[in-house]
């Protein structure tokens, strides 16, 4: 075999593999050159979206329990600014608010509780307390007052959260043997003299022992 046919042998080899028919070379590394940037783009969009889906994911955390992270001692009950967590069963002025008690909410500052509830069962609880003997009645001067509070008027104790007591009213207070006692505010019925509202906010007042 003659050099001049194997030179043009291998002439025509590279011709075949480094350029295309029509003289264009072939480009080299096609797809590394434009996927260089890929993978650090990639990263940045996962990250992105785990970043995305932790906000909401603690978002709606704090929402659910914005009540227990933002109120005092992560009681719902409690309102801003008290000093002191009152127990689950509160024993407001020696005897327990009553079973039916809702829109529980108290204030605690030096030594003293305001609790205000919504209750059907306010007698039972005076009778409890002993601020109204059994079978006194429960607007019988000797044990209580008309509170100054017109019809409709409303009126919530400082510190106090939650809706106010709507007059009008009725108050009882009892002397305790070593301090104030303890006052109970209530919301009487505008429509019937001798009774509560149905059912009737009430404020307690006393020393917390």
């Amino acid at each position: 075999m003659s050099d001049s046919w194997r030179a043009g042998s291998e002439t025509g080899s590279r011709v075949g593999v480094d350029e295309e028919l029509d003289g264009t070379p072939y480009p080299e590394n096609v797809s590394g050159a434009h996927d260089s940037g890929a993978g650090p783009q990639r990263l940045l969009s996962c990250l992105g979206i785990v970043v995305l889906v932790v906000a909401v994911l603690a978002g709606g955390i704090v929402w659910l329990f914005q009540d227990e992270l933002f109120r005092p001692f992560g009681d719902v009950r409690a309102c801003e600014g008290s000093d002191k967590q009152l127990p689950g069963v509160i024993d407001a002025g020696g005897a327990s608010i009553p079973a039916d008690a809702s829109e529980i909410h108290y204030f605690t500052r030096n030594g003293s509780a305001q609790v205000s509830f919504l209750s059907s069962q306010i007698p039972d609880y005076l009778h409890r307390a002993g601020l109204v003997p059994d079978g006194k009645p429960l607007f019988d001067e000797n044990y209580g007052s008309a509170y100054a509070l017109g019809d409709d008027e409303t009126e919530l104790p400082d510190g106090l959260c939650g809706s106010p007591l709507r007059g009008p009213a009725w108050t009882y207070h009892a002397t305790g043997a070593t301090g104030p006692g303890v006052n109970v505010l209530v919301e009487r019925s505008p429509m019937v003299n001798d009774s509560f509202r149905t059912p009737a906010r009430t404020v307690v007042t006393y020393d917390i022992r």
